[in-house]
């Protein structure tokens, strides 16, 4: 992403909004008239010159950050995080989020968990705000039992905005520890219950892809769960296109890239 470019024309549109509150004003009402519209629009201009600072600040602020990450220098963009975060204490969800999605960019999972204790000895709340990072890099560097553990935890803790996720992560590192029973009975809550189109066509998948391996008397239930949430999903996602969109939006999200060919066999069965 051009981040100069894009804080260079949101400057030249900030100020050709300024000039305009001036300059069209002065040449269609005259002088005497247009110090009256100034005055009356004072407050309008003044936020507008409030937000050209802010930007602009915010910007010079965050120079170096937006350079390292628009030339994709991961091993300096980690060791310039370490430096605000570890260093010098900014734990803030931003930075650590940003840290953390460095690390597995590099699939270095256990820096995301060392940064994990870390961040939970200065900033709790963070560790359940990002929950499915440091969760998916338990499973990325194989300690899926670890994982079972976190989401099992996380699932009372998330935020409203994450849990039908850590739910599901839960089911999904319960299958990959062979607690399949468990796992599918996760997932048919989710196939049932989730508001999240996603999470619900991901839930009403998997449960059919291994609802042999429940009990036969089981079976047909599971099925029925399924179909149940599949149609669900149809109703919240009701195309294609659709779906591509909301997994084109996931995609910057490494809890959702993790499990990216999951997601396009899901896309494959819902719209088959």
């Amino acid at each position: 992403m051009k981040f100069k470019l894009i804080f260079t024309i949101s400057n030249i549109a900030l100020l050709v909004f300024l000039a305009s509150l001036f300059l069209v004003p002065y040449y269609i009402l005259g002088s005497s008239l247009s110090a009256s519209f100034w005055k009356m629009n004072l407050p309008l201009i003044l936020v507008w010159v409030v937000l050209f600072l802010v930007l602009n600040i915010y910007y010079l602020a965050n120079k170096k950050l937006f350079l390292l990450l628009e030339k994709e220098d991961w091993p300096a963009l980690i060791c310039y995080l370490e430096e605000q975060v570890i260093s010098k204490g900014r734990y803030n969800s931003r930075l650590v989020r940003l840290l953390a999605n460095s690390y597995l960019v590099l699939s270095d999972s256990a820096s995301v968990m060392s940064l994990e204790n870390k961040t939970a000895i200065n900033k709790p709340a963070l560790v359940d705000a990002n929950a499915l990072v440091f969760g998916t890099a338990r499973i990325l560097g194989n300690d899926i039992a670890g994982a079972v553990h976190f989401f099992k935890i996380r699932k009372e803790t998330a935020k409203a905005a994450l849990k039908d996720w850590v739910s599901w992560y839960y089911g999904f590192s319960l299958l990959l520890n062979r607690q399949i029973e468990p796992a599918i009975k996760e997932f048919a809550v989710l196939a049932s219950s989730s508001m999240d189109g996603v999470v619900t066509a991901l839930s009403s998948y998997f449960l059919l892809q291994n609802i042999n391996a429940m009990l036969p008397q089981f079976r047909q239930e599971f099925r029925d769960v399924s179909d149940l949430g599949k149609q669900r999903a149809l109703v919240a996602i009701p195309k294609m296109k659709a779906w591509k969109g909301e997994i084109a939006r996931l995609s910057t999200e490494i809890h959702a890239a993790a499990i990216s060919r999951y997601l396009e066999s899901t896309g494959v069965w819902l719209f088959s």
